[in-house]
């Protein structure tokens, strides 16, 4: 799927948004290894601590689906906002070699690899390289 595509999909996920709190209604499309697509919007909460990022839900779309390898996103912001902290740990779990496209409504996008948004990350490797000298003790 082209970028075009991929950045439609996140728009179209963007309507279904419900940010009623912070009006800042954000939609997401990732792209699995197989070429399948999953789409999610931020789910906001009178409790804040319970809202859930777009991001999010579409990864978790996709692990729900059985697709744990992502090698695309698109995000589509307002203001064409990058994902938050919490979302870029969550994507680099699926896709730590993704291209993450970050959009506005107004066409106006930029592409950024997972090595760009969370440099010096913590992933699986880390934790694999740990366990491995554990072994070695």
């Amino acid at each position: 799927m082209d970028t075009d595509q991929l950045i439609a999909l996140a728009t179209e996920a963007r309507g279904a948004s419900y940010s009623p709190y912070s009006n800042y209604p954000v939609g997401a499309a990732v792209q699995s290894e197989s070429g399948e697509v999953f789409t999610g919007c931020n789910v906001e909460n009178a409790s804040y601590g319970l809202t859930i990022c777009a991001e999010r839900v579409a990864v978790f779309n996709a692990v729900a689906a059985g697709h744990v390898r992502l090698v695309a996103a698109a995000i589509v912001t307002p203001s064409k906002g990058a994902p938050c902290g919490a979302c870029r740990q969550v994507l680099l779990e699926f896709g730590p070699e993704m291209i993450v496209h970050i959009a506005s409504p107004d066409g106006d996008r930029r592409s950024r690899t997972m090595a760009q948004l969370l440099p010096e990350s913590f992933g699986p490797s880390d934790l694999k390289a740990w366990s491995e000298r554990q072994q070695d003790d």
